[in-house]
């Protein structure tokens, strides 16, 4: 946040070899362990702009591409150990409207802001370019796993500077950036919804609203079943009942609520000061209110993941049953290695991401069930604790004031569940 470009990024919001997986099993035999590989914020990679077609040094969207392969070769159908698959949302970077017709008729009005307009002008190449590419994508794990995609800001078919929070004439710090707001989201629900050709159908796929940009997932793993919620960005009270009531539904299941935006980078539940929809609209929440509405008044809700903020954080927290509630964030799309090895050129602040993402490894065969987090990067092919550079190349964007060893344990830690098998049964066997 140094430059007023960076200002604009936060707006958007195996050394060649597969993960170690255990011998494929009987259905009625679950292994205890698994893992959920997670992928944040993949806008940078299929940006029109970050292709050779538009006079970038490489097609960052192989990236992007080469990260949905690995998935696709370590899913536990394919004989590897991936369980479920979670996008955290900003799947592309553009938007193709001014503002969404459903907020104009609300009363909502866009100020002018040269600086969005000039970095994130809406343009056909989003239909053209990058949703197909997110769409060639995830079709490589399409009808193998359960998975789920969560709308991320830039998502949505508009986003624009709310007229009651404008920029300021001449713009210099964050405090002149004025407010983003977004809205609509027809071309998510294109790639997405309900009805596309990855949920429609699927035994997994269990609830849905807004036409599936809420969603609900069940995947059995570790010998229990598991419940996933994720929501919209700055999910509205609707989202957070018919939540609230698919919960209801499935008593008793571990669940995980995925969302774009929640926690900041240094571990807070604020929003992001220059996109927050809940400030500019009194039908969205906060995180601190989708943690005090829902998250904290469900016991069996246990971890949060989120992307959207640039780096890394954890924090736990217990709700009000008592028992912890992990909350994970991870968002590498600022990582800019890959374009610095290419005499790439981007704007400052920016990034391509450098293939990173998260793989979270569940472990409950041990006395206290653990979560291994790593982080690891398919273009590189090496977990972060083993690049030698990894600090020297990330640290002074992302987490400067700590030293390397506490930024490498950022990306490459352990949860300990430590309520876990008292917290929930293991079912002896259940449909799905």
């Amino acid at each position: 946040m140094k430059t007023l470009s960076r200002l604009l990024a936060l707006c958007t919001c195996l050394t060649g070899v597969a993960l170690a997986c255990a011998p494929a099993t009987a259905a009625d035999k679950a292994d205890d362990s698994f893992t959920i590989a997670v992928i944040p914020d993949t806008q940078n990679y299929v940006d029109y702009t970050h292709q050779t077609g538009e006079g970038f040094a490489f097609d960052a969207s192989k990236m992007f591409l080469d990260q949905m392969a690995f998935v696709a070769v370590n899913l536990k159908s394919a004989g590897g150990d991936i369980a479920f698959v979670d996008g955290l949302g900003d799947n592309w970077q553009h938007q193709s409207l001014m503002i969404d017709p459903a907020h104009a008729a609300r009363g909502f009005k866009r100020a002018p802001n040269p600086m969005m307009d000039a970095h994130f002008a809406p343009t056909e190449k989003v239909h053209t370019v990058e949703m197909p590419t997110v769409r060639q994508g995830w079709d490589m794990i399409a009808g193998k796993v359960p998975f789920s995609v969560v709308p991320g800001n830039h998502d949505y078919d508009a986003m624009w500077t709310d007229w009651n929070h404008p920029p300021a004439a001449q713009v210099r710090s964050a405090a002149d950036v004025g407010m983003l707001h977004s809205g609509g989201l027809s071309n998510w629900k294109k790639v997405f919804s309900d009805q596309s050709q990855y949920f429609k159908d699927q035994s997994w796929y269990v609830a849905s609203h807004d036409d599936g940009a809420d969603s609900a997932q069940i995947f059995t793993a570790g010998g229990y079943r598991f419940l996933h919620i994720g929501l919209q960005f700055d999910a509205p009270n609707a989202s957070l009942k018919w939540a609230a009531d698919v919960i209801a539904r499935y008593p008793g299941l571990p669940t995980i609520v995925s969302m774009h935006d929640f926690l900041n980078t240094a571990g807070e539940r604020l929003a992001n000061p220059i996109i927050d929809n809940a400030a500019a609209d009194p039908e969205d929440n906060s995180p601190q209110m989708i943690w005090d509405k829902l998250l904290s008044q469900h016991d069996q809700i246990f971890m949060v993941l989120c992307g959207h903020e640039h780096a890394q954080a954890f924090r736990t927290d217990f709700n009000k049953f008592g028992h912890p509630v992990y909350q994970v964030l991870a968002d590498y799309q600022d990582r800019a290695q890959t374009a610095k090895d290419a005499g790439a050129k981007l704007e400052p602040g920016m990034g391509i991401g450098d293939g990173w993402l998260r793989l979270m490894t569940f472990d409950l065969a041990l006395k206290v069930p653990q979560v291994k987090v790593r982080t690891y990067s398919t273009h590189y092919k090496v977990n972060s604790v083993d690049a030698s550079d990894y600090a020297k190349w990330y640290k002074a964007e992302e987490k400067p004031k700590l030293t390397d060893e506490e930024y490498m344990k950022a990306d490459d830690f352990t949860i300990d569940l430590t309520d876990f098998r008292t917290r929930f049964r293991k079912p002896a066997r259940s449909a799905k």
